[in-house]
């Protein structure tokens, strides 16, 4: 007999809370292999093919094309052990008979499933209140907002059968009880539909009653000429964690003028023997991780809750990059035990997956530090903020020709901008000021990365 299995939105990367679908991969009646990807979604750090952990035949799919799906929402169910015979579909409803438990275990791993062991088995809490005869499907009933003062439903003594965080706290926010709503969903599951029928009607109730006549004029319910753009997927996430750099780093920047002269010259005589090209970026980074061996205050991270300051022994060197869908910061791993041909391939590679939208999770956190190329835009200098929750940031300009005193003489040299927005917690303005003295050395003459080479 065939065991009916559902598999729900695993969590994609740290700090995530959700996704939105963009496009099935597979059809109600397909048969799926294990970690097959089955739907496309996009999250607010990168495009992800979901593999499911199961094979069999796919009896149902929940959510449509551009709908956005909280972790640890349904995606499929997937019946295991079946010979897949058309019309052999159940009901989405006998899917939440389990959550887990595959024979096999899936060899792709995201975070929250995808072990070598069968997941453990899960029953959807089915709630004790009686349905109503006329409820079926969606059970609200025509006038609800007047049932609490009827009687008519009692108060739901177990768990409320809410899966999504964010049904729980659209109905807190508006002081709704779950507890007297009925779900139109499998095995009478609550969905954001129920919640938000439910405060529309108590919004046309409210409306009913007598009104101050100033509130229609102190009440525009739009601005004539302006639009709203929702904040959501990568322009949502830019906003809350530059937002909360804001507030909780206390940032200061400081600046330096370089002589980039030498260092250009240095890259086009690296460039001249036929081997891979080195980028410039490149050779930041390079120095970047060399300073940071030298200033390694710079390279961590504060823990309010414990009152420290945590020193991270490994370099991970996220590099801004803006693509078609926004600002991504996609990250060097172990940039300090590489060298500079490496790292110009790493950011060949990342830079490509960025502009593809291809870009995992694990590509896209972790950051101990970042190095942030704005001259790519034609400015000179810019305060960058800090990418939370790391305590540093390097800026750089736009390299052009500036007139400059070299050697005792006034000459046409190539001048770039260089700035440093650091944590004040971590470090004083003596040591932000010694990291950027020693990048700008390094600029002015590579020689000098000699000595730590």
């Amino acid at each position: 007999m065939a065991q009916v299995l559902e598999f729900r939105l695993p969590d994609l990367g740290e700090g995530l809370t959700g996704a939105e679908i963009v496009r099935w991969l597979v059809e109600v009646g397909d048969v799926v292999a294990v970690d097959q990807p089955v739907v496309e979604v996009e999250t607010a750090k990168a495009m992800v093919d979901v593999p499911c952990p199961y094979a069999g035949v796919v009896t149902a799919r929940f959510g449509e094309e551009g709908s956005e799906l909280p972790v640890g929402a349904p995606l499929i169910t997937v019946a295991v052990g079946a010979s897949a015979p058309d019309g052999s579909t159940e009901a989405p409803g006998g899917a939440a008979e389990a959550s887990g438990g595959a024979a096999g275990g899936s060899g792709n791993v995201l975070v929250g499933y995808g072990t070598s062991e069968a997941p453990a088995r899960r029953r959807r809490v089915r709630p004790t209140l009686a349905v109503p005869a006329a409820a079926n499907g969606r059970s609200i009933p025509a006038e609800p907002v007047e049932e609490p003062e009827a009687g008519a439903p009692a108060v739901v003594d177990g768990p409320v059968p809410v899966i999504s965080p964010l049904v729980r706290r659209l109905a807190r926010e508006n002081g709704l009880d779950l507890k007297e709503l009925t779900g139109s969903g499998p095995d009478g599951l609550i969905l954001r539909a129920d919640v938000e029928y439910a405060l529309r009607a108590a919004a046309v109730q409210t409306r009913t009653a007598p009104v101050p006549s100033a509130t229609p004029a102190t009440a525009p319910a739009t601005t004539p000429g302006g639009t709203r753009v929702p904040l959501k997927g990568i322009r949502g996430a830019v906003a809350d964690k530059l937002s909360r750099s804001r507030t909780e780093i206390p940032d200061a920047t400081c600046w330096v003028d370089a002589d980039a002269t030498e260092l250009m010259r240095a890259r086009a005589a690296m460039n001249a023997t036929g081997a891979p090209k080195i980028s410039l970026l490149a050779l930041l980074a390079r120095i970047c991780t060399a300073a940071l061996a030298r200033f390694p205050e710079l390279n961590s991270t504060v823990d309010m809750a414990a009152r420290e300051i945590v020193r991270l022994d490994a370099v991970h060197l996220g590099f801004a990059a803006q693509t078609e869908r926004g600002l991504v910061v996609p990250v060097v791993k172990d940039a300090h035990a590489r060298d500079t041909e490496a790292l110009s391939a790493e950011f060949a590679r990342l830079t490509e997956a960025a502009r593809t939208g291809t870009l995992t999770p694990a590509e896209l956190t972790g950051g101990t530090f970042t190095l942030n190329n704005y001259g790519v835009f034609g400015v000179d200098g810019s305060t960058p903020i800090i990418n939370h929750p790391e305590a540093a940031m390097l800026g750089v300009g736009r390299i052009v020709p500036k007139p400059w005193v070299h050697e005792g003489e006034l000459a046409v040299r190539q001048v770039v901008q260089l700035s440093l927005t650091f944590d004040h917690r971590v470090c004083d303005g003596g040591t932000a000021g010694g990291f950027l003295r020693y990048v700008a050395d390094c600029v002015e003459q590579p020689a000098v990365l000699l000595r730590t080479l």
